[in-house]
């Protein structure tokens, strides 16, 4: 058929992945959308005009859906941008490389008026002298990796001894920058709010495990069930926004001292719900899944209307 469309997709296999994908790719089908599955750009290599991966021209399709977080490489987000220059990409090349930076994130958020923790970015030479500034100022603070996930990398200091013992590994690497949020005082508990063009996915909650005070199950955290009110929606959708993400997970903690709601990461691959995760009673799986296929559906038309006029 003259309006038919292609897209390409990638989204991770573990923790119900694969049957998400299968879902997904049904339900483009009804709509007349071909799916080619699997096109990890790792293996993908450029040839004058093209983007190619198994003798298929990337480049010529109406659109590239990448959902892998765990397996990003360097080298498949360099091509990431290269692909975006000619056709849609979810998320675009943009959103996709500000949500990984907490830094940039974090600035773009502060001048959308969206709260965030507040920060301090500064060169490593002169890190030793602003950090000793910094934390008389705060009495705590994290000092952060720019980019990462799962809380890994993340150092709380609360007293002169521990910014000692961190500053020796500043000087070592190829750390150029050191970013620094104020630590918030919380109940070790955050919202994740998972936003699709704009819209409301769902919500659940995180608490940190044990003596820890990060929240990321990754770290130790646990998931709980946990209902969204109409403030901290608001606050994850003008986060996703500003951010330019068609998804995001937005993850908000409430500060006890200030009494209001604080952005503390924007998610450009927020998880599906997995299986044991759905047994609990978190049912946003199918609501998320018609969203991303709507939003599909929408672009590749305009893409298609594109290359036809």
């Amino acid at each position: 058929m003259a309006d038919k469309r292609t897209i390409g997709m990638w989204l991770y296999k573990n923790g119900g992945g694969d049957n998400i994908a299968k879902k997904i790719i049904k339900k483009l089908k009804e709509r007349n959308i071909n799916v080619i599955d699997d096109i990890n750009l790792r293996y993908a290599t450029a040839k004058n005009a093209n983007i190619i991966h198994n003798g298929i021209k990337l480049n010529k399709l109406d659109l590239m859906f990448s959902y892998n977080a765990g397996e990003q490489t360097i080298y498949q987000t360099y091509m990431y941008q290269a692909l975006n220059r000619m056709i849609p990409m979810i998320n675009s090349y943009e959103a996709f490389a500000l949500t990984e930076d907490k830094f940039q994130t974090s600035f773009v958020l502060r001048n959308a008026g969206v709260n965030t923790a507040d920060y301090r970015l500064f060169h490593r030479d002169e890190a030793s002298e602003y950090l000793h500034k910094t934390l008389k100022k705060w009495n705590g603070m994290v000092v952060k990796p720019t980019s990462g996930w799962g809380g890994a990398g993340l150092t709380k200091v609360e007293n002169e001894e521990g910014l000692q013992m961190l500053l020796p590994t500043l000087n070592h690497g190829n750390i150029r920058e050191v970013f620094v949020e104020k630590f918030i005082k919380y109940d070790n508990t955050d919202f994740r709010i998972d936003i699709v063009d704009g819209k409301f996915v769902g919500c659940y909650g995180r608490k940190a495990g044990g003596n820890d005070w990060r929240t990321n199950v990754t770290s130790g955290g646990s998931v709980f069930m946990r209902e969204c009110n109409d403030d901290i929606l608001d606050v994850a959708i003008r986060a996703a926004k500003a951010c330019g993400t068609d998804i995001a997970g937005v993850d908000i903690i409430y500060d006890l001292e200030k009494e209001e709601y604080v952005v503390l990461e924007v998610n450009g691959i927020p998880a599906f719900a997995t299986p044991e995760q759905e047994k609990m009673g978190l049912d946003f799986n199918d609501k998320k899944i018609d969203l991303i296929v709507d939003l599909i559906d929408r672009k590749t038309k305009k893409q298609k209307n594109k290359k036809t006029n």
